[in-house]
This record gives C-alpha cells, sequence and structure tokens, in this order.
C-alpha cells in the first residue's frame, strides 16, 4: 500500500476527532457560554448540517481541479474552521464555525477515496479505501478521549486549537505524500456533475447508507444510558467503552476492505446481517457488564465492516462523477446520524425501555438489506436487458450472402 495513503489517514483522524468531540465538551462549553445542554447541542446539529451541505456541493464545484489540490484546500478549510471554534467570542460565532468546520468533511472523504483507489492495484481498491477510514475510526479509539481529556484540564478551546494542528500536520502529510495529478474530467459544469446522480443505482446505494449507519445510530446515539442503567457502569467508565467501540470500528474497517476486495456486495450483506444479530442480542446483552462491554465492541464492528463496500459501491455507480457521488456518500453518513438518533429516541420517547433503540436499529438494518437486495435485483435486470440487446443485434459475419 502506498505511503500517501497515511496522509489522507491523518486528515481522516482529525475530522474524526472534531466530529465526535464535541458530544464530550458539551458541559464544558455549555458552562463557559451560559447555555443549556439541549442549546449547547445544537453546536453538534450545525456540524452535520455543514458536512450534508458542503459535500456534494464542494465535490462538484471543484470537480475540475487537481484532486491533490482540492484536499489540501479542504484541510485548508478545516483548519480556519477549528481556529474560529476555539476563538469564537459566543453561541452564534460557535455554531458559524462549527458548520464551516463541517463544510469540508464529506468532500475530503469523498475526494480521498477516488484518490486512493487511484494509488493501488484494482483487487485493491476497498482496502486502501478501509486505510483512509482508518484514521477515522482510530479517532474514536485514541483522538476524541485525548481530546476530551485535553479539553477537561485545558478548557474546551485548547481541544479546537489542537485539532487545528493535526488539521496542519495533515496539511503537510498531504503536500508531501499525494502525488501530483491532473484530472480528466469533462467540463460539463455542474449539472453535468448532478446528472451523473440521477441514476436509481447511485440512490439505492445512498439508501443502503442512510439505512444501515442510520441503525447503528439508533443504538450507538442512546449507549451511555444503556451501559449506566441496563449494565450498571459507572459513569466514569463509559469513556473506556466507546473506545472499546472505536477498537470494534478499526477491526471491521480493516476486515471490511479485505473482505470487499473479493465480494462487494457479499461482505455488505453480511455485514448488514450482523449487524442485525448484534443489534436483537442488545437487550439481553446489556444486562451484565462484561457482556455489554462485549456488544459495544461487536456493534462497532458489524457496522464498520460495511464502510468501504458502500463507499465503493456508489463510487461506481456514479463512475461519470466518482468523487461527487463518494461525497455525496458521507452527506448521507450523517444523514443517517441525525435520523438513527431520532428514531431511536422515538423509541425511548414511547416508553419501551432503556435498550429499546437497538431494536429500532434492528429494524432498520432490516430495511437496509432490503434496500441492496432491490438493488442487487435491479443490477441484475439491466445486465439481463444488455444481453439480449447484444444477443439481438449480433453483427453480420464477413462473406455472408445478399439476397
Amino acid at each position: 500500500m502506498p505511503l500517501a495513503l497515511l496522509a489522507l489517514a491523518v486528515g481522516a483522524f482529525g475530522i474524526g476527532t472534531t466530529e465526535f468531540v464535541m458530544m464530550g465538551l458539551l458541559p464544558d462549553v455549555a458552562d463557559d457560554l451560559h447555555l443549556s445542554i439541549p442549546t449547547a447541542g445544537h453546536l453538534v446539529s450545525a456540524y452535520a448540517l455543514g458536512v450534508v451541505i458542503g459535500a456534494p456541493l464542494l465535490a462538484a464545484v471543484t470537480a475540475r481541479m487537481s484532486r491533490r489540490t482540492v484536499l489540501i484546500a479542504l484541510m485548508a478549510l478545516f483548519v480556519v474552521g477549528n481556529a474560529l471554534s476555539a476563538f469564537a467570542p459566543g453561541n452564534g460565532s460557535l455554531l458559524a464555525a462549527r458548520f464551516l468546520s463541517g463544510l469540508p468533511h464529506g468532500a475530503f472523504f469523498g475526494v480521498g477515496a477516488v484518490v486512493a483507489t487511484t494509488m493501488v492495484p484494482p483487487e485493491r481498491k476497498a482496502r486502501s479505501v478501509s486505510l483512509m477510514f482508518l484514521g477515522l475510526t482510530v479517532a474514536n479509539v485514541a483522538g476524541v478521549p485525548a481530546a476530551t481529556l485535553m479539553g477537561q484540564h485545558l478548557g474546551w478551546r485548547a481541544t479546537f486549537l489542537g485539532v487545528s494542528a493535526i488539521g496542519l500536520a495533515a496539511i503537510a502529510s498531504l503536500a508531501l505524500l499525494i502525488p501530483h495529478d491532473h484530472t480528466h474530467t469533462p467540463a460539463t459544469g455542474l449539472r453535468g456533475e448532478l446528472a451523473a446522480l440521477r441514476s436509481l443505482p447511485v440512490w439505492l446505494a445512498l439508501g443502503t447508507t442512510v439505512a444501515g449507519f442510520g441503525a447503528l445510530f439508533a443504538a450507538y446515539s442512546y449507549v451511555t444510558p444503556m451501559l449506566t442503567d441496563s449494565a450498571g457502569f459507572a459513569e466514569t467508565n463509559v469513556t473506556l467503552l466507546l473506545a472499546l467501540f472505536g477498537v470494534g470500528a478499526t477491526a471491521g474497517n480493516l476486515l471490511g476492505g479485505r473482505l470487499a476486495d473479493h465480494s462487494l456486495r457479499g461482505t455488505l450483506f453480511g455485514g448488514l446481517a450482523s449487524l442485525v444479530v448484534v443489534l436483537l442480542l442488545f437487550p439481553p446483552l446489556m444486562r451484565a457488564e462484561w457482556s455489554a462491554a462485549v456488544a459495544v465492541t461487536l456493534l462497532g464492528m458489524a457496522a464498520f465492516v460495511t464502510g468501504s463496500p458502500l463507499q465503493l459501491m456508489v463510487m461506481e455507480k456514479a463512475a461519470a462523477a466518482p468523487s461527487l457521488a463518494s461525497s455525496a456518500n458521507q452527506a448521507a453518513f450523517n444523514l443517517a446520524n441525525a435520523g438513527g438518533a431520532w428514531i431511536g429516541g422515538l423509541a425511548l420517547a414511547a416508553g419501551f425501555g432503556v435498550t429499546s433503540p437497538a431494536l429500532a436499529g434492528a429494524a432498520l438494518a432490516v430495511l437496509g438489506l432490503g434496500v441492496a437486495g432491490v438493488a442487487q435485483a435491479v443490477d441484475r435486470s439491466r445486465v439481463s436487458s444488455a444481453g439480449k440487446v447484444v444477443a439481438t443485434h449480433v453483427p453480420e459475419q464477413p462473406g455472408a450472402l445478399h439476397h
């Protein structure tokens, strides 16, 4: 694997850290800015909104630029957003800074995935994408806990300065390791780029991402009360358990990359089916501390097995605009984050119990399997139709007699 993938992983590590660290810093930010916790929670939503808007938009408007230049520019925007977060004087300016920080997120992963796949042989494409995503999963193991501790001891503003420093290191890595390139995208403009996303297979792949990762976030958004109220863990131990989720996600990400290079769709179906099983087992596993720890680890593993296959599938279905499609998949991931948390919250609000969000997540994973099944049927139908067209238009053999 080329060393350039390390530069992409460093950028992914910074992005993953800033995305998830706000959850741990909410009480500190709320106290400092004299906000309620629900009001401070809008800072999480502002970042996610930036991802959803910025992912397809920035990927589309930069489609004809050198991908190396785009990656460096996106990381520079990331540094600016986090630096502004560190010096934000109030809630309004911090909301704007968090939105700005989220804008380059999806486009970086989208363009980075395309760059990663162009640097390796075809049989290693999924593995190269998984190595880029390794930075994101390792952020949950080390980056987020370390940044949270920094915020608790040095102040939350120090955390965002630290993340900005990671961004600067990523810029240096990208400039040093990513090879110069020239894009070959047709000059079709923004309308032409968006036209590549109109096909049904692309939308089915994006729908699988929303349902599959919505299943994850339906449960993960409420894993802390499950661990404390059901499994009996002290709140001080939750951070360690969330690190176990990151360990599982890292293992699942690497496993999914290897398996997907052998069978892309088989890995996707296997990962979604495993996610259904893990989520259905959540209620009984949350009755004891040891089994709850196992459940959290398995949740990360089962969910992130599907990460690389979904990213590659979207890119393949929109071959005319792979960067835009890949970025749109990151927007779908963040829609899954918001939608999954909302659906899990509905289960809690309905009084079905503290572990009910996991069962809601299992239903979403089943939906993801269904969408993936429809996508496979559509692909087979199109291949069959194409075969019939070829068969009915066999060219006339040379030397054939004419009457």
